[in-house]
């Protein structure tokens, strides 16, 4: 029997991986990684000179109340941009580096990042 793999995920890893070759967070202007799974929407400032995560947002925050079900939409996605925004503005961060995770630049992806842009980001 074959071994079955899903090869949009391989895909999106391999883009993940070309895109991380080239996109580095700083402490200074930390990188803003996506995530998005059928149920979920994460979002993380990451300094990689140090290997740390400075702030992060998610759909399971309990601020998005407490209801189970699937919370990955644009909506959603938009109050998650706004969230890692409004943390970033706490910890004096206004300039970020946008890493998309290898997906396209559209749908939950796109609200984030022009929530977070919204919200004083700059990218």
């Amino acid at each position: 029997m074959a071994k079955v793999t899903n090869v949009r995920s391989i895909n999106r890893t391999r883009r993940h991986h070309r895109i991380r070759s080239k996109v580095n967070g700083t402490e200074a202007r930390p990188r803003l990684c996506v995530f998005r799974s059928l149920k979920h929407v994460y979002a993380q400032l990451v300094d990689d000179n140090k290997g740390i995560t400075i702030a992060s947002a998610s759909t399971l925050d309990s601020s998005f109340g407490e209801d189970k079900k699937s919370r990955s939409n644009i909506k959603f996605a938009k109050e998650v941009g706004k969230k890692i925004a409004q943390i970033a503005k706490e910890k004096n961060i206004s300039e970020i580096v946008f890493d998309k995770s290898g997906y396209k630049y559209h749908g939950k992806i796109k609200a984030i990042a022009e929530a977070a842009r919204e919200s004083g980001l700059k990218f």
